[in-house]
């Protein structure tokens, strides 16, 4: 689609009855088969509602592991902008910024006056 306008493909899209909206805050995707689970992390989801068919097209880092598996540690992760915003305004190191926002439930503003204030 080289050459395409982004706005004509989105009024194209629109005359098609074709509809996409991204799903914001998505954090882990999981498909569980009979034997494995494709676990899908730092997700990016978007949902494509075609006349009124819903198909959910879904981007992230990959990890397969079979059922009853122990799970990998739990590990929360957080937007690359977050850490570096976290990071810019208090002048830590990124393990610190992580940690703040840990602590902070993933609110980088919290975890920067955390770290300001502690």
């Amino acid at each position: 689609m080289r050459g395409v306008n982004p706005r004509q493909m989105q009024q194209a899209m629109k005359k098609m009855g074709i509809k996409q909206t991204a799903i914001n805050n998505a954090v882990e995707v999981i498909i569980r088969t009979t034997d494995k689970e494709i676990v899908l992390t730092n997700v990016e989801v978007v949902l494509v509602d075609m006349q009124g068919s819903r198909n959910y097209q879904i981007a992230g880092d990959e990890e397969v592991r079979e059922i009853g598996a122990p799970a990998s540690p739990a590990k929360a992760s957080f937007p690359a902008e977050d850490i570096e915003l976290v990071m810019s305004q208090t002048g830590c190191g990124r393990e610190r910024a992580v940690e703040a926002l840990e602590g902070a439930d993933g609110q980088p503003a919290e975890a920067i006056l955390n770290i300001m204030t502690g």
